[in-house]
């Protein structure tokens, strides 16, 4: 069942890839201070998004996911020093 709803959601989310590609093909200039590019409008804004998405995802795991599984870890610890009884 999962399996099905993925690939549903992927062939939504290439279906909308193209059609942003598609829409926004004009060329546009990207500066990087170090590098000058000229991507589509369309794959610039989907790089973008990944990569706010990534830098979501990352910062959501390292200051939420992270300091749960450290405290999870320590009350192993606490519960394992008590003797049953």
């Amino acid at each position: 069942m999962y399996r099905v709803i993925f690939i549903i959601i992927a062939v939504l989310a290439i279906a909308l890839g193209l059609v942003v590609g598609t829409l926004n093909s004009e060329p546009v200039g990207f500066d990087l201070l170090w590098i000058q590019l000229q991507w589509p409008l369309g794959l610039l804004a989907l790089c973008i998004f990944v990569a706010g998405l990534l830098t979501g995802l990352l910062l959501a795991w390292a200051f939420g996911i992270m300091p749960l599984r450290v405290r999870l870890r320590q009350a192993a610890g606490k519960n394992s020093d008590r003797p049953d009884g």
